[in-house]
């Protein structure tokens, strides 16, 4: 039987801190393009499957990645979309002088981060509310 695709959790936490950083160096220089840099990988992970974040840190794993905590490929794709979201959301607001906007959007992304880097994944506890949610809904239509 094919096991089901998988991203060691190292890998998944490099992109975490990558998508932190970026956010804290946008606040701390006031350089919005810093959130283009995992806005475009996240992109290319949802739309591609190839997160470059993702495909150069591999370079650096000290065992094979089959070694690590497997992450679903699945549920971090749907993260990543999430994530892509909120900075494209915070990128466009700053871009349009809507600080607001820019911060909001930034600050979610950010809390999402450092939540999930110290353990608790808020988009892996959204995607199982809303699969859980398909099933009540399609148990109701079988009746």
């Amino acid at each position: 039987m094919k096991q089901p695709y998988s991203i060691a959790r190292a890998l998944v936490r490099l992109n975490q801190w990558t998508i932190l950083l970026s956010v804290v160096l946008t606040w701390v220089t006031g350089s919005v393009w810093l959130l283009a840099i995992p806005l475009v990988a996240n992109l290319l992970g949802v739309l591609c499957n190839f997160n470059p974040i993702i495909r150069v840190g591999k370079y650096f794993l000290k065992k094979e990645p089959s070694a690590y905590i497997p992450e679903d490929a699945q549920q971090q794709k749907f993260n990543s979309s999430i994530a892509s979201f909120c900075l494209a959301g915070g990128l466009m607001g700053f871009l349009l002088g809507w600080q607001v906007m820019g911060y909001v959007f930034t600050i979610m992304v950010a809390t999402a981060s450092s939540i999930a880097i110290a353990g608790f994944c808020i988009g892996c506890f959204l995607h199982f509310q809303l699969k859980q949610w398909q099933y009540r809904r399609s148990l109701k239509k079988a009746l």
